[in-house]
């Protein structure tokens, strides 16, 4: 077996290994060191990389394989939440609580894991690519609370979820639903959520081949958007208008 990749922290610019040499065991793993520079970071998201590490190890950058994806026009709620929706007062905006969202993120138990990959460096340099306008978050209000959120990094027409968080019950999935609709309203067909679990495949994500998502995401990021914050575009949702359809076309999804 080839050794993984070193990545040299003097050299943000330089490439990545190609794809189709990831690591089959741990699955998608791809290169190790480096750094979370600006740079290094938007070059990564652009070919489908990603870091993901504990507090202590060496920075890890994966391209897994299979790859789970949301069509912005495919994530579904169930008709109970949509119900509920209906009544709801919550309040949906965006970058309005980036640093928020990233640290309610962190500090957020998660099933089988111990600590968070949200590390202080990590954290750090999310927050650097908010200020320089290409990493986003979508907030979910009740009321002044937050109740829920959601944050990535957005090159051209693509989107790379990172993380969400319910600080309220249902508060993540109206972050996601909520995204999702304003990016299918943008004209931007999907939304990475790069792992699979049980909750994002129940919400509609998809299983994709590293091949066709990666052939995908190239047209995507290519595109010429400039960065800057997405509050005035994405403007104020009520999470009640989520309630007639979960996104345009989604399929409904049994209780």
């Amino acid at each position: 077996m080839n050794p993984l990749p070193v990545l040299l922290p003097a050299d943000p610019d330089a490439p990545f290994p190609p794809a189709e040499r990831a690591l089959r065991r741990p699955p998608g793993l791809l290169a190790v060191g480096g750094d979370l520079s600006p740079a290094r970071l938007l070059n990564a998201y652009r070919r489908g990389i990603f870091p993901w590490y504990s507090d202590g190890d060496p920075i890890l950058w994966w391209c897994p394989d299979p790859r789970t994806v949301f069509r912005s026009d495919g994530v579904r709620l169930s008709s109970k939440f949509r119900r509920q929706l209906r009544r709801s007062a919550w309040t949906v905006r965006a970058d309005t609580a980036f640093a928020e969202v990233i640290d309610a993120c962190a500090r957020m138990p998660r099933p089988g894991q111990d600590g968070t990959w949200i590390t202080d460096e990590m954290r750090e340099a999310y927050v650097r690519l908010h200020r320089l306008g290409h990493a986003h978050s979508v907030e979910v209000y009740d009321g002044p609370h937050l109740a829920g959120g959601i944050y990535g990094v957005a090159i051209g027409r693509m989107f790379f979820g990172e993380s969400m968080v319910s600080l309220q019950s249902g508060g993540s999935k109206v972050a996601l639903a909520a995204l999702a609709r304003r990016l299918h309203a943008w004209g931007w067909p999907l939304l990475d959520a790069q792992v699979e679990n049980a909750h994002l495949l129940s919400l509609g994500a998809q299983r994709w081949q590293r091949p066709r998502f990666l052939a995908a995401i190239a047209d995507l990021v290519s595109v010429e958007v400039a960065p800057g914050p997405w509050t005035a575009a994405f403007g104020e949702l009520p999470a009640s208008a989520l309630a007639e359809a979960t996104a345009a076309g989604a399929p409904p999804h049994a209780d």
